[in-house]
Order: C-alpha cells, then structure tokens, then sequence
C-alpha cells in the first residue's frame, strides 16, 4: 500500500490520495490517525509543531470516520488527519491562542473554517503553535515550547502558520490549515519547504472574526492538487462578512494540472521597500524560476515596480494596533500578556480616529496603483522572503522597537495582503546551509485559478514533494 503512494511512504503522502486509499478500504482512517499519533509523540518535542495534541479526540473522529466508510457520499477528505492553528476556535480543543492566560480555554463553538474543515471529512489531530495573537513571522509564544524549523532546529520557523508549515514538513499531518495578515501562510511554509497558498482577500469567510482586511485563512500542504482541492473546501462567504470574493467557474481542484496557456510574467528581487537587502540565495531563486518559466514558454520581463522605495509598514502598524486596541475587552487583561502584546495594545489606543482612516487611505491608494501598474501581467514573481529564519530565541522577547527588523525578513509578502490579491509560495531549493527557499507567485485580484495551474505546471517541471527535512 504505501509503495503506491506519491512519497513512497503513506506518512508523506497526498491528503488526496489518503482519502482514496481510505474510499477503497486499502487504510482506515484509524490507522492514518494512529500514523501521525505516533510520529508526533516522537518528533514533536524537537520542533515544537503542535502546541495541543489532541489525540483522545482525534481517535474519536478516527473511530466514527471508519464506521461511515461503507457509506455513499463520502466527503473529499474523509478520514483523512489534518492541522489547524491555533489562533481559530475548536470545539472540544483547548484553543490558546499562544497565550498563557488561555492555557485552559476549551471552545464550546467551531469557527466557521474548522466546521467547513470537518464537514469536508478532516480529522483533527491539534492546535499548531503560533506567536501570542499572531501579529509576528516567528512563532515563540512566551510561556510554551517555540516552534522551531525541522531543517534546522536552532533555526525559526516563521509565522505566525510556524506550527502549522513544520508540522507538515516533518510528516506530522498530511496537509494543515493556516492563516495570513502579513505573510503568515508564505513565510513558514517558504522556510520550512512547502506549498503555501494566500488566497484572496473574501474567497473563505473568517466568521467570526470582524476585522477581514489583511488576513485570510488557507492551506499549507506539499502537494499543489491538495491545497486547490482544500480551497474548494474552505472557500465561501458566510452571511454578513465584510468582503465576498467572486465565486470560481469550476472548482479550484480542475485547476490543477489545467494547461496555463502562455502567460506574461513579470517578475523582481526588488522590494517596496528598496532599502531591504534581499540575500543572495533568495535572489537566485526568483531568478532561476524566471528562467524556468521562460523555459516553459511563457513571456517574463524583469520589472521594477513605480511604488519602489515606498512603505507600507507605518499605515499598516496603525490598522493593526488599532484593532488589537478595539479587541482588547475580549482578550486578556494587559498584564497576563507579553510586553509585545500589551505593548501594541497600548499603541492602539492611542491613535486617534482620523489617524486610522488616513492610514486607511493610504492603504488603498497603494492598492490601486499597485493593481493597475501590473494590469499587462498575469503574474508577478518574487523572492518569497529576503533572507533565512532567525535563531530561535531571537525575537522570543520582542518588543514594538523590533517591527522593522521582524518586517525585514519579508518586504515581499505583506503589499498582497493589502492588495487582497492570491499569491502562493513554491519550494524552490535550498541556501548555502541547505535552508529551503521558495519563490513567491501573485496573481490578479481573485486570480486563484491561474494560480493552481501555474503551480502544478511548475510542480511537474521542477518537484519538490520528495524533500525530506532532518527531523521527520
């Protein structure tokens, strides 16, 4: 059985082909629950992966996935393990959100993706850690193991999905789900080696979360067919979100694998913010897949974007502080928080009301110059991040003087959450001390399509799903 799996090794394999094993009886979900169990139980004290493991309940899910397997109209996941972070609500898990104070919380309500998770027939195996309410790309919540990368375990593994993209990697669930206000799907899953995908800004509903503008929920996964197939999960709005993404005309899963057609790529190693020294591997990397896709007869132009030398970090401080300000009643009381937390929270309720909507403006204005300055392009390629993770500990203690230093790390991720364009993260190779490096693809306002069929073009003309970290 495993010999027929994509990896050679079940524990590697597609969430896909999983599911189908399970359809045909050749693996129970029992026994890929009681796989990733086991491997957790051995490897996840060197990463820090999961910050809850949720086995009793896991075996629960496992046992009554079994029983339904002889039943008609299966889900597309059925049986099949999975991740989810923990900054989303699980019912029956403990859900911290990487904070102390919350060690005990146990949900009593799903948030909206985990139901549409589990109704796609997922079992849930845990929470993945992240930083204390997810506002950073490290992923070392004060008071609980850090997560660290499985390539390299002195090393970050990125944020705030850190938990969510070393898991993965190291074989410890087949697939994870993640989320992204910055680059937190992109950033971990291009430091720890795996497909990344950011969708657009309304394509899944974040109920029952108010503030959408920045951050959207998505998939982490090895294979490109599983993130398109767990989009077609996920996606949808739910009555009263802020912002609906316009339906796709067939399911994101037909996408993959679909001819891309001969397509105008631009692509840059230059940031926005044009001060940010990109490292040499990164470079190379964008580099090196412009000239793969050229190679695959598609129209690239190196481009240096009219924005160049422009930042984006202090309007978008402003929107973030103030919305950690206006949830502070909901959150813990400031001294139960890192100086971090408390720190913007505090920052937050300073800022004045014209402030926030200036910084808005901005924002937008931003957007539309961006999207109307790349109109002729299809897709715009880039360096997924400027350089390698950090030592763990590095920022463990972070406070607010540390933002510029925590957005150094990746200048090219945060304009798509502002854009509220689709962008992916593709595994490309590795640096000098063979950290993987991914490459960054951003498509056209709700352009997700074209995404997955780029991706799985690339996926078959340069493979990444065989790259095994040392820890797994």
């Amino acid at each position: 059985m495993i010999d027929k799996t994509k990896g050679g090794d079940l524990a590697f394999a597609s969430a896909l082909e999983q599911a189908r094993l399970v359809r045909e009886r050749q693996v129970s979900p029992v026994e890929l629950t009681e796989l990733y169990l086991e491997r957790i139980e051995r490897l996840n004290d060197k990463i820090g992966a999961y910050l809850t493991v949720a086995a009793d309940y896991a075996r629960r899910a496992a046992a009554k996935a079994e029983a339904e397997v002889g039943k008609g109209g299966l889900p597309p996941f059925h049986g099949v393990p999975i991740s989810i972070k923990d900054l989303n609500d699980t019912a029956g898990i403990r859900t911290t959100w990487g904070t102390r104070a919350w060690a005990d919380r146990v949900p009593t309500v799903d948030d909206e993706v985990v139901a549409r998770l589990k109704a796609a027939g997922f079992v849930i195996l845990g929470k993945t850690v992240t930083p204390e309410f997810g506002p950073v790309n490290i992923s070392e919540p004060p008071g609980y193991p850090p997560g660290r990368n499985p390539w390299n375990p002195e090393l970050a593994c990125g944020g705030s999905s850190g938990g969510a993209a070393a898991g993965l990697a190291a074989g410890l669930c087949p697939v994870s789900h993640g989320s992204d206000g910055g680059g937190s799907i992109r950033n971990p899953s291009s430091w720890c080696g795996v497909f990344g995908v950011k969708p657009s800004r309304g394509r899944i509903s974040d109920k029952p979360r108010t503030q959408q503008f920045f951050s959207v929920q998505g998939p982490i996964t090895r294979y490109v067919a599983d993130a398109a197939a767990m989009l077609d999960a996920m996606s949808g709005p739910a009555p009263g979100d802020a912002f609906w993404a316009p339906p796709p005309s067939r399911p994101f899963l037909e996408e993959a694998g679909a001819p891309p057609g001969k397509l105008r790529i631009a692509f840059t190693t230059v940031p926005m913010d044009s001060h940010i020294p990109v490292a040499p591997a990164n470079a190379a990397a964008a580099e090196d897949a412009a000239r793969v896709l050229e190679g695959l007869g598609h129209h690239v132009e190196h481009v240096v974007h009219p924005e160049t030398g422009t930042s984006l970090l202090g309007p978008s401080a402003i929107m973030f502080a103030a919305g950690y300000a206006a949830k502070a009643p909901e959150m813990p009381p400031l001294d139960q928080l890192s100086p971090w937390m408390a720190g913007m929270i505090q920052m937050g309720r300073g800022i004045l009301a014209a402030d926030y909507v200036a910084a808005e403006h901005t924002l937008i204005d931003a957007s539309r110059r961006f999207i109307e300055s790349f109109s002729a392009w299809d897709v715009l390629v880039t360096p997924t991040l400027a350089g390698p993770p950090p030592p763990v500990g590095k920022f463990a203690d972070v406070q607010m003087a540390q933002i510029a230093e925590l957005y150094a790390l990746t200048p090219f991720t945060a304009m798509f959450n502002t854009t509220g364009q689709p962008a992916v993260t593709i595994p490309w190779g590795f640096d000098e001390n063979h950290m993987p490096v991914g490459v960054q693809i951003a498509g056209q306002p709700a352009g997700e399509a074209l995404l997955f069929r780029l991706s799985a073009q690339l996926e078959e003309a340069h493979p990444w799903a065989h790259w095994r970290p040392p820890v797994s």
